[in-house]
C-alpha cells in the first residue's frame, strides 16, 4: 500500500486523523498537570513529550491550535508551572479519560478519580497515582506556522522516582516503572524491551549492556 500526499489529503477526516497520528510509531504517555492562579488544578493526556537535551534539562511538548480554550496551555501560561506523570498499566483508562472535553473550572482528578500531590518544593500538581514524576517550569513558546500549533519547552526542575528503577548509569528503567507507550490517539501499550545497547561507534558492533 502506497500513499501519495494527494491520497493522503483525500481521505475522509476521521480515517486520515488516525492514520497520520499512527504512522509515527509508540509515543510517550504523560499526564500533564497544572493548576489556575487560584489553585484550580487540571490534568491531560499528552502524547507529545520529547527530550530536547541534558544540559540544561528540557522538554518540550506540542499543543494544538490555541485558538480554542485549551485549559492546560492557560494554566501554564498564567503560572509558569507544569508536571509530566508517566501513564502506568494501573491508571492508563483514567488517563485517557482526562481528554474529555470537560467544562472551564471542573477539575479532571476529580472526574476520573486520580489524586492530585504536591512536594512540598513545587506549586504544580502532581499525579499521586503515577510513578515518574517531573516538575517544570516554562522557559519558551514556540509558534509552529505551518498549521498553528504551539511547542512549549519546558526545564526540569524536579524528579520524583521510586526506589529501585534507576541504574548506576543514570538510565530510568521505565518499563519497571510500569509505563506506558501510546499509539495513534487511543491504543495503550506494554512494552517489552529487547536490550540496552553500548554506544555506537563507527566500525565497531554495538553489544548489550
Amino acid at each position: 500500500m502506497t500513499l501519495t500526499i494527494e491520497d493522503i489529503l483525500s481521505l475522509e477526516k476521521g480515517y486520515r486523523t488516525n492514520l497520520i497520528n499512527s504512522v509515527s510509531g509508540f509515543k510517550s504517555a504523560n499526564l500533564v498537570g497544572s493548576s489556575d492562579p487560584a489553585g484550580k488544578t487540571n490534568l491531560a493526556i499528552f502524547s507529545s513529550v520529547i527530550h530536547m537535551g541534558a544540559h540544561p534539562p528540557l522538554l518540550g511538548m506540542l499543543f494544538r491550535p490555541v485558538t480554542v480554550a485549551r485549559h492546560t496551555y492557560e494554566n501554564i501560561k498564567s503560572t509558569g508551572l507544569f508536571t509530566l506523570n508517566h501513564v502506568s498499566s494501573d491508571i492508563f483508562k483514567a488517563a485517557h479519560q482526562t481528554s474529555a472535553r470537560y467544562e472551564d473550572g471542573v477539575s479532571e482528578f476529580e472526574e476520573v478519580g486520580l489524586t492530585p500531590w504536591y512536594s512540598g518544593n513545587f506549586a504544580a500538581p502532581y499525579v499521586a497515582e503515577s510513578t515518574v514524576k517531573t516538575g517544570l517550569k516554562l522557559v519558551e513558546e514556540i509558534e509552529i506556522k505551518a498549521n498553528g500549533t504551539v511547542f512549549m519547552v519546558g526545564e526540569i526542575v524536579e524528579i520524583i522516582l521510586p526506589g529501585g528503577i534507576v541504574s548506576p548509569d543514570g538510565y530510568i528503567d521505565v518499563e519497571k516503572a510500569g509505563t506506558v507507550a501510546i499509539s495513534g490517539l487511543d491504543s495503550y501499550h506494554r512494552t517489552e524491551r529487547l536490550a540496552r545497547l553500548t554506544y555506537a561507534k563507527p566500525g565497531k558492533q554495538p553489544s548489550e549492556l
